[in-house]
């Protein structure tokens, strides 16, 4: 079971802060770290996450993910093309993965994941994407493909949006600028908890 409040960091300090505001689900989103810093953050965050009783969603890195006992990886269309899904599902971590047409979508459901992510749903200014923002409808649209796969909603989300797309069929929101980049991101953390536990 996801939480619907699914936090996205790209270094644990963030976990520091962000965890005692009532954070259950986050993802580790490194880009650029070399090997062995790399396993420390996620060993880090691991530590974190199971003090606060929070799940911990490596993205990428599923070997690490693997090795350092994490509960959850993600993956993007591009990582299928060379991950052991079999070593990953040996190891017990359950596999979480990105999508952004039905194509995607697809090939995402034949691998049976944990959950699957559709995005953008909004304009989103985190990175530049090839795709055009999804829309609400789409949600609901990939809620009735996926069946009892939990459906994460990803992109450009705020509080107010958030509660749109659960209302939509997401089972949970995730979020990386409108916290991380916010004047006070422990008081938006709060804000995003109480929003989406209603």
């Amino acid at each position: 079971m996801l939480d619907p409040f699914y936090l996205i960091v790209d270094r644990t300090e963030w976990l520091e802060r962000l965890l005692p505001a009532g954070v259950r689900l986050v993802q580790l989103r490194v880009k650029d770290m070399d090997a062995g810093p790399l396993r420390a953050e996620i060993r880090r965050a691991r530590d974190l996450c199971a003090a606060a009783g929070a799940q911990l969603i490596v993205n990428d890195y599923w070997r690490l993910a693997i090795e350092e006992g994490c509960d959850f990886v993600h993956l993007g269309q591009e990582d299928l093309d060379t991950a052991d899904l079999g070593a990953i599902r040996g190891a017990g971590v359950k596999l979480g993965l990105s999508t952004h047409d039905e194509t995607e979508l697809d090939r995402a459901l034949a691998a049976e994941p944990d959950y699957v992510a559709l995005g953008p749903v909004f304009p989103t200014i985190l990175k530049a994407m090839k795709w055009a923002p999804q829309g609400i409808e789409r949600v609901r649209t990939w809620r009735a493909k996926v069946g009892a796969v939990p459906l994460v909603a990803i992109g450009g989300l705020t509080p107010e949006r958030a509660k749109a797309v659960l209302e939509a069929g997401a089972d949970s929101a995730a979020v990386v600028t409108d916290i991380l980049r916010h004047d006070d991101p422990v008081a938006r953390t709060r804000e995003w908890v109480a929003v989406t536990r209603r």
